[in-house]
Protein backbone atom coordinates (compact mmCIF):
# COMPACT_ATOMS: atom_id res chain seq x y z
CA UNK A 1 0.00 0.00 0.00
CA UNK A 2 0.77 3.84 -0.03
CA UNK A 3 1.46 5.73 2.87
CA UNK A 4 0.58 9.71 1.95
CA UNK A 5 0.99 12.31 4.54
CA UNK A 6 -1.03 15.35 4.33
CA UNK A 7 -1.31 18.21 4.09
CA UNK A 8 -1.01 18.87 1.08
CA UNK A 9 -3.34 16.11 -0.51
CA UNK A 10 -2.64 14.26 -3.65
CA UNK A 11 -3.76 16.38 -6.13
CA UNK A 12 -5.39 15.75 -9.81
CA UNK A 13 -3.48 15.91 -13.41
CA UNK A 14 -5.17 14.15 -15.81
CA UNK A 15 -7.23 11.09 -16.49
CA UNK A 16 -9.05 9.55 -19.91
CA UNK A 17 -10.09 6.05 -20.70
CA UNK A 18 -9.01 3.64 -23.38
CA UNK A 19 -10.21 0.36 -25.44
CA UNK A 20 -7.88 -2.40 -26.56
CA UNK A 21 -8.99 -5.00 -28.94
CA UNK A 22 -7.38 -8.57 -28.56
CA UNK A 23 -3.85 -8.65 -28.60
CA UNK A 24 -3.74 -4.99 -27.63
CA UNK A 25 -1.01 -3.57 -25.81
CA UNK A 26 -0.46 -1.02 -23.18
CA UNK A 27 2.44 1.17 -23.61
CA UNK A 28 6.32 0.92 -22.40
CA UNK A 29 6.58 3.67 -19.92
CA UNK A 30 9.81 4.08 -17.54
CA UNK A 31 9.90 7.10 -14.64
CA UNK A 32 6.74 9.10 -15.86
CA UNK A 33 7.23 10.90 -12.61
CA UNK A 34 3.09 10.32 -11.89
CA UNK A 35 0.83 8.18 -10.30
CA UNK A 36 -1.05 5.98 -12.57
CA UNK A 37 -4.68 4.49 -11.70
CA UNK A 38 -5.85 2.17 -13.95
CA UNK A 39 -9.56 0.67 -13.27
CA UNK A 40 -10.70 -1.87 -15.66
CA UNK A 41 -13.90 -2.47 -16.68
CA UNK A 42 -14.04 -5.21 -19.11
CA UNK A 43 -11.43 -7.70 -19.43
CA UNK A 44 -7.96 -7.78 -18.29
CA UNK A 45 -4.85 -5.81 -18.54
CA UNK A 46 -1.39 -7.70 -17.83
CA UNK A 47 0.67 -5.73 -16.85
CA UNK A 48 5.04 -5.65 -15.51
CA UNK A 49 6.43 -3.04 -13.00
CA UNK A 50 9.83 -3.25 -12.81
CA UNK A 51 9.72 -6.74 -14.05
CA UNK A 52 7.47 -7.71 -11.54
CA UNK A 53 3.80 -9.13 -12.37
CA UNK A 54 0.70 -7.23 -11.99
CA UNK A 55 -2.73 -8.14 -13.78
CA UNK A 56 -5.76 -5.77 -13.37
CA UNK A 57 -8.81 -8.11 -13.79
CA UNK A 58 -12.35 -6.53 -14.31
CA UNK A 59 -13.73 -4.89 -11.46
CA UNK A 60 -10.06 -4.52 -10.29
CA UNK A 61 -7.87 -1.66 -9.93
CA UNK A 62 -3.80 -0.96 -9.90
CA UNK A 63 -1.93 1.97 -8.91
CA UNK A 64 1.80 2.47 -10.50
CA UNK A 65 4.35 4.14 -9.13
CA UNK A 66 5.77 7.45 -10.66
CA UNK A 67 9.79 5.90 -9.85
CA UNK A 68 9.31 2.85 -12.32
CA UNK A 69 9.38 1.15 -15.34
CA UNK A 70 5.85 -0.54 -16.47
CA UNK A 71 5.61 -2.68 -19.55
CA UNK A 72 2.77 -5.36 -21.27
CA UNK A 73 3.11 -8.77 -19.84
CA UNK A 74 0.89 -10.22 -21.85
CA UNK A 75 -1.33 -8.95 -24.35
CA UNK A 76 -4.91 -8.50 -24.23
CA UNK A 77 -6.76 -12.17 -24.55
CA UNK A 78 -10.06 -9.96 -25.18
CA UNK A 79 -11.61 -6.46 -25.67
CA UNK A 80 -10.47 -4.81 -22.70
CA UNK A 81 -11.86 -1.15 -21.46
CA UNK A 82 -10.05 0.88 -18.74
CA UNK A 83 -9.77 4.37 -17.21
CA UNK A 84 -6.99 5.79 -16.28
CA UNK A 85 -5.93 9.03 -14.02
CA UNK A 86 -2.84 10.88 -13.73
CA UNK A 87 -1.97 11.98 -9.71
CA UNK A 88 0.76 13.16 -7.71
CA UNK A 89 1.82 14.62 -4.29
CA UNK A 90 3.99 17.83 -3.25
CA UNK A 91 4.04 15.83 0.09
CA UNK A 92 5.88 12.76 1.16
CA UNK A 93 4.81 9.41 0.48
CA UNK A 94 6.13 6.10 0.57
CA UNK A 95 5.74 2.17 0.05
CA UNK A 96 4.64 0.26 3.10
CA UNK A 97 3.45 -3.18 4.45
CA UNK A 98 2.01 -1.94 7.56
CA UNK A 99 -0.79 1.12 8.18
CA UNK A 100 0.33 3.55 10.74
CA UNK A 101 -2.86 4.53 12.85
CA UNK A 102 -4.31 7.89 13.47
CA UNK A 103 -2.30 9.44 16.23
CA UNK A 104 -3.68 12.82 18.38
CA UNK A 105 -2.02 16.14 17.38
CA UNK A 106 1.50 16.87 19.14
CA UNK A 107 1.67 20.37 19.49
CA UNK A 108 1.13 22.87 22.37
CA UNK A 109 -0.19 25.59 20.48
CA UNK A 110 -4.52 25.52 19.85
CA UNK A 111 -4.65 26.75 16.83
CA UNK A 112 -2.42 24.98 14.76
CA UNK A 113 -2.21 26.50 10.87
CA UNK A 114 -2.14 22.49 10.03
CA UNK A 115 -2.45 19.37 10.77
CA UNK A 116 -0.93 16.92 9.14
CA UNK A 117 -2.24 13.25 9.29
CA UNK A 118 -1.14 10.06 7.38
CA UNK A 119 -3.50 8.03 5.34
CA UNK A 120 -3.16 4.55 2.98
CA UNK A 121 -3.95 3.78 0.20
CA UNK A 122 -3.95 -0.19 -1.45
CA UNK A 123 -1.75 -0.38 -4.32
CA UNK A 124 -4.46 -3.32 -6.18
CA UNK A 125 -7.76 -4.85 -5.38
CA UNK A 126 -11.22 -5.11 -6.24
CA UNK A 127 -13.77 -1.80 -6.25
CA UNK A 128 -16.68 -3.14 -3.95
CA UNK A 129 -18.73 -0.30 -5.01
CA UNK A 130 -17.68 0.07 -8.63
CA UNK A 131 -20.60 1.73 -10.16
CA UNK A 132 -19.55 4.34 -8.12
CA UNK A 133 -16.08 4.10 -8.72
CA UNK A 134 -16.71 4.61 -12.74
CA UNK A 135 -19.25 7.38 -11.90
CA UNK A 136 -16.62 9.41 -10.44
CA UNK A 137 -14.13 8.73 -13.14
CA UNK A 138 -17.14 9.30 -15.91
CA UNK A 139 -17.43 12.66 -14.18
CA UNK A 140 -13.39 13.83 -14.21
CA UNK A 141 -13.53 12.87 -18.02
CA UNK A 142 -16.21 15.49 -18.94
CA UNK A 143 -15.20 17.94 -16.54
CA UNK A 144 -11.84 17.93 -19.33
CA UNK A 145 -13.95 20.16 -21.57
CA UNK A 146 -15.14 22.73 -19.21
CA UNK A 147 -12.09 25.60 -18.94
CA UNK A 148 -13.63 27.29 -15.43
CA UNK A 149 -12.08 27.69 -12.38
CA UNK A 150 -15.32 25.44 -11.04
CA UNK A 151 -14.58 22.47 -13.01
CA UNK A 152 -10.91 22.78 -11.51
CA UNK A 153 -12.39 22.22 -8.44
CA UNK A 154 -14.36 19.88 -9.05
CA UNK A 155 -11.79 17.78 -10.42
CA UNK A 156 -9.92 17.90 -7.02
CA UNK A 157 -12.49 17.56 -5.27
CA UNK A 158 -13.37 14.20 -7.19
CA UNK A 159 -9.70 12.80 -6.78
CA UNK A 160 -10.05 12.94 -3.24
CA UNK A 161 -13.63 11.44 -2.93
CA UNK A 162 -11.76 8.31 -5.04
CA UNK A 163 -8.60 8.05 -3.20
CA UNK A 164 -11.06 8.22 0.11
CA UNK A 165 -12.99 5.33 -1.34
CA UNK A 166 -10.28 3.40 -2.18
CA UNK A 167 -8.86 3.85 1.76
CA UNK A 168 -12.68 3.15 3.22
CA UNK A 169 -13.00 -0.17 0.74
CA UNK A 170 -9.33 -2.11 1.33
CA UNK A 171 -9.83 -4.84 3.36
CA UNK A 172 -9.51 -4.28 7.30
CA UNK A 173 -8.72 -7.70 7.84
CA UNK A 174 -5.21 -7.22 5.96
CA UNK A 175 -4.49 -4.68 9.06
CA UNK A 176 -1.98 -5.18 11.56
CA UNK A 177 -3.85 -6.92 14.02
CA UNK A 178 -1.87 -5.57 16.85
CA UNK A 179 -2.59 -1.80 15.24
CA UNK A 180 -6.12 -2.66 15.02
CA UNK A 181 -6.14 -3.84 18.46
CA UNK A 182 -4.87 -0.30 19.33
CA UNK A 183 -6.97 1.49 17.28
CA UNK A 184 -10.43 0.50 18.92
CA UNK A 185 -8.41 0.51 22.90
CA UNK A 186 -8.05 4.42 21.56
CA UNK A 187 -11.25 4.45 20.63
CA UNK A 188 -12.36 3.49 23.93
CA UNK A 189 -10.58 5.81 25.92
CA UNK A 190 -11.45 8.49 24.18
CA UNK A 191 -15.52 7.66 24.54
CA UNK A 192 -14.29 6.97 28.45
CA UNK A 193 -11.98 9.70 29.25
CA UNK A 194 -14.40 11.37 32.07
CA UNK A 195 -14.22 8.16 33.74
CA UNK A 196 -11.42 6.69 36.01
CA UNK A 197 -9.11 4.01 33.86
CA UNK A 198 -10.10 0.23 34.87
CA UNK A 199 -7.70 -1.93 32.92
CA UNK A 200 -10.28 -4.94 34.20
CA UNK A 201 -13.09 -3.01 32.28
CA UNK A 202 -10.78 -2.13 29.18
CA UNK A 203 -9.81 -5.99 28.90
CA UNK A 204 -13.55 -7.09 29.55
CA UNK A 205 -14.60 -4.90 26.28
CA UNK A 206 -11.82 -5.48 24.15
CA UNK A 207 -11.76 -9.48 25.13
CA UNK A 208 -7.85 -9.39 25.46
CA UNK A 209 -5.34 -9.07 28.53
CA UNK A 210 -4.77 -5.82 29.89
CA UNK A 211 -0.93 -6.14 29.41
CA UNK A 212 -1.50 -7.65 25.71
CA UNK A 213 -3.44 -3.97 25.44
CA UNK A 214 -0.59 -1.72 26.31
CA UNK A 215 2.35 -3.77 24.16
CA UNK A 216 -0.32 -2.47 21.05
CA UNK A 217 -0.59 0.59 22.18
CA UNK A 218 3.06 0.95 22.97
CA UNK A 219 3.52 -0.19 19.44
CA UNK A 220 1.24 1.99 17.35
CA UNK A 221 1.08 5.13 19.60
CA UNK A 222 4.44 5.11 21.28
CA UNK A 223 2.34 5.30 25.09
CA UNK A 224 0.61 3.37 27.75
CA UNK A 225 -3.18 3.55 27.66
CA UNK A 226 -3.06 5.88 30.87
CA UNK A 227 -0.26 8.06 28.74
CA UNK A 228 -3.10 8.36 26.14
CA UNK A 229 -5.92 9.05 27.93
CA UNK A 230 -4.26 12.28 29.89
CA UNK A 231 -3.02 13.30 26.48
CA UNK A 232 -6.35 12.80 24.89
CA UNK A 233 -8.06 14.34 28.35
CA UNK A 234 -5.04 17.53 28.11
CA UNK A 235 -6.53 18.32 24.68
CA UNK A 236 -9.89 18.56 26.07
CA UNK A 237 -9.14 20.91 28.92
CA UNK A 238 -7.07 22.99 26.24
CA UNK A 239 -10.62 23.68 24.62
CA UNK A 240 -12.89 24.58 27.23
CA UNK A 241 -10.00 27.05 28.60
CA UNK A 242 -10.00 28.66 25.64
CA UNK A 243 -13.97 28.24 24.52
CA UNK A 244 -15.75 28.32 28.23
CA UNK A 245 -15.34 30.48 31.20
CA UNK A 246 -15.67 27.79 33.50
CA UNK A 247 -13.63 27.74 36.78
CA UNK A 248 -10.34 25.65 36.09
CA UNK A 249 -11.51 23.55 39.24
CA UNK A 250 -14.69 22.60 37.27
CA UNK A 251 -12.71 21.72 34.02
CA UNK A 252 -10.31 19.50 35.48
CA UNK A 253 -13.19 17.39 36.93
CA UNK A 254 -14.75 17.41 33.87
CA UNK A 255 -11.80 16.31 32.67
CA UNK A 256 -11.92 13.13 34.23
CA UNK A 257 -8.49 14.30 36.64
CA UNK A 258 -8.80 12.98 40.12
CA UNK A 259 -7.22 16.12 41.89
CA UNK A 260 -6.62 19.59 41.12
CA UNK A 261 -3.25 19.35 41.67
CA UNK A 262 -2.50 16.77 39.38
CA UNK A 263 -4.39 18.31 36.67
CA UNK A 264 -1.62 21.45 37.02
CA UNK A 265 0.92 19.10 37.34
CA UNK A 266 0.13 17.00 33.89
CA UNK A 267 -1.20 19.87 32.06
CA UNK A 268 2.19 21.74 33.19
CA UNK A 269 4.06 18.93 31.74
CA UNK A 270 2.30 18.78 28.53
CA UNK A 271 1.72 22.30 27.46
CA UNK A 272 4.14 23.90 29.36
CA UNK A 273 2.38 26.42 30.86
CA UNK A 274 0.04 26.02 33.79
CA UNK A 275 -3.82 25.88 32.89
CA UNK A 276 -4.45 29.59 34.20
CA UNK A 277 -1.58 30.94 31.94
CA UNK A 278 -2.58 29.10 28.83
CA UNK A 279 -6.14 30.52 28.95
CA UNK A 280 -4.70 34.03 29.41
CA UNK A 281 -2.17 33.42 26.55
CA UNK A 282 -5.11 32.17 23.95
CA UNK A 283 -8.40 34.16 25.02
Amino acid sequence: MFRFTSPPMPHYITSGEDTYPAEGRHPNRSSIGVFDLLAVTRGCLYLEEDGLPLSVPAGHFAILRPDRSHRTALPCKEETHFYWLHFQTLGTWSEVTEREPYMLPSGTEPYMQIESFVFHIPRRGELHTRESFYERLQQLLELRSEVTAAARFRQQALIQELLLQLQEESNTAAKDPQLALADEAAAFLRRRYREQLRYKELSEHLHFHANYIALCMKKAFGCTPQDYLTRYRIEQAKQLLIHTGEPIGKIAEETGFQTFPYFVRCFSKHTGARPKEFRSRYR
